[in-house]
């Protein structure tokens, strides 16, 4: 009976050994769990959902316009945030009378089924670095975003949105 208990507990520990090894790393360094809080990525994204992110991605590749990351907020790291990258490294960002420009060209967003203004009243014109983003929340009236803190250093990224879990209704790849 003591043998029996003694490999019930060994091949426990086996289990819970096996499965760090397997989901740490994964953790760490592929894909990491996210849960939207607020409505500053409203229609697409709302509070409450859960979703997957990708971290590897941006290690193979640059981070593209129209993707949305989570990222380590520039003003305070410990919190995170998620928004659409809109303008790219070395590019100029223009805001004016609710237009978009990406030098000097009206962007398209076709990411939104409805028409999302951006605010009339702000007026913006940003020349981004080399290592540099523009990033805008979709609820554009509700966003703390690139309009109000600057550009985004690609360092604070920390992946792009890959899945929606929750809701399930919902879910799928992104």
């Amino acid at each position: 009976m003591e043998e029996r208990k003694e490999n019930a507990i060994w091949e426990f520990v086996k289990v819970v050994v096996i499965s760090v090894a397997i989901v740490l790393p994964i953790r760490t360094y592929i894909a990491q769990p996210f849960i939207v809080s607020g409505a500053s990525m409203e229609p697409n994204f709302h509070d409450g959902e859960y979703l997957i992110i990708d971290e590897l991605t941006y290690a193979f590749q640059q981070p593209k316009r129209g993707e949305v990351i989570v990222f380590r907020y520039p003003l305070k790291p410990s919190e995170f945030f998620i928004k659409r990258i809109i303008g790219l490294p070395n590019e100029t960002v223009e805001i004016s009378n609710g237009k978009i420009l990406i030098n000097n060209s009206e962007l398209a967003e076709s990411y939104f089924s409805e028409v999302v203004g951006t605010s009339q009243n702000i007026n913006i014109k940003m020349i981004l670095a080399k290592n540099e983003y523009f990033v805008l929340g979709d609820n554009r009236p509700h966003s703390s975003d690139s309009r109000f803190w600057g550009a985004l250093p690609k360092e604070k990224i920390m992946g792009r949105v890959l899945l929606r879990l929750w809701p399930v209704a919902k879910a799928g790849i992104l």
